[in-house]
């Protein structure tokens, strides 16, 4: 479901390219406004709320997740020790972690997003390759948010966001590579991984905090993590533009790939709070199945 942010954006990034200038951004700007506000009060219409702790009576809880793939599962990513308030979950300091390799790995996705077609033209391809670079990217960054949730329930959550970030670094890297050698295979490549790693780790930080803090506070404590996105919204898209006008798109797009890779190694950092030990704020007690 995560995937439809990225899906959604598919049809603008060719009317912005094609279809969108002085002369007519506002007609253009009204009609995407009128369909936005369309679609989410159609869609919207629709919506309701299931019972509080539905639960199917027929299906006893205890018994249900006894197979062995979720056994799997649940090795791989253990449920909260307890249910961490968002005082607590903070307290815990990993919530803190999240946070900062939030801020540093979106900024690197919002990067690439503002700023691929035009490198794609700086070098010299052509409109129709700037515009399928950022529509692949596009693509790809919804179709990763799934592959990964997938991928996270066998692997483990904190390996394969490692892995989501380092992804994400290495293709900025590539971008520079492609570039030089003016190889339009190769940027629509690295635009492939690095719409896959720009968007992938989004749905992965959703289900490690649940995972780290519980579900009780789960609204307060991701929407706390997810805040990040407004710090690395200002300098993934605005010290973005500064660094490349100081340095050149290969400079910004290096300084990307190395923020990643640190945003990599505080993802490593991060540990499940109180399992195994006494929580840092308090006696770690049971959950209690309802």
């Amino acid at each position: 479901m995560n995937g439809g942010f990225a899906y959604g954006s598919l049809p603008f990034i060719f009317i912005f390219n094609y279809a969108f200038d002085t002369a007519n951004y506002h007609r253009v700007l009204d009609l995407i406004g009128a369909y936005v506000m369309v679609v989410v009060l159609v869609t919207a219409f629709f919506f309701k709320d299931p019972p509080k702790n539905w639960w199917p009576a027929d299906v006893d809880p205890l018994t249900h997740s006894a197979g062995t793939r979720t056994a799997t599962a649940l090795v791989k990513n253990p449920p909260a020790v307890r249910q961490f308030t968002p005082k607590e979950a903070i307290r815990t300091g990993m919530l803190p972690l999240m946070w900062i390799s939030i801020v540093m790995t979106a900024g690197v996705s919002i990067f690439g997003i503002s700023f691929q077609v035009d490198f794609a033209k700086d070098v010299g391809f052509g409109p129709l390759v700037a515009a399928s670079s950022m529509g692949v990217m596009a693509v790809i960054n919804g179709i990763g948010r799934g592959v990964v949730g997938w991928l996270s329930d066998r692997l483990g959550r904190k390996p394969t966001l490692v892995f989501v970030i380092v992804v994400l670094g290495l293709a900025q890297f590539g971008v520079i590579w492609a570039g030089d050698i003016k190889s339009e295979w190769l940027f629509l490549f690295f635009a492939f991984l690095s719409g896959f790693g720009g968007g992938a780790f989004y749905p992965l930080f959703a289900a490690l905090t649940p995972d780290y803090f519980g579900e009780n506070y789960n609204a307060t404590n991701y929407g706390l993590v997810y805040s990040g996105k407004l710090i690395s919204g200002l300098f993934g898209g605005g010290l973005g533009s500064m660094v490349v006008g100081a340095w050149g798109y290969n400079g910004a797009y290096a300084l990307a790939g190395g923020v990643s890779m640190v945003a990599a190694g505080v993802a490593l950092l991060l540990r499940q709070p109180g399992r195994g030990t006494r929580a840092k704020v308090g006696v770690v007690q049971p959950q209690t199945a309802t």
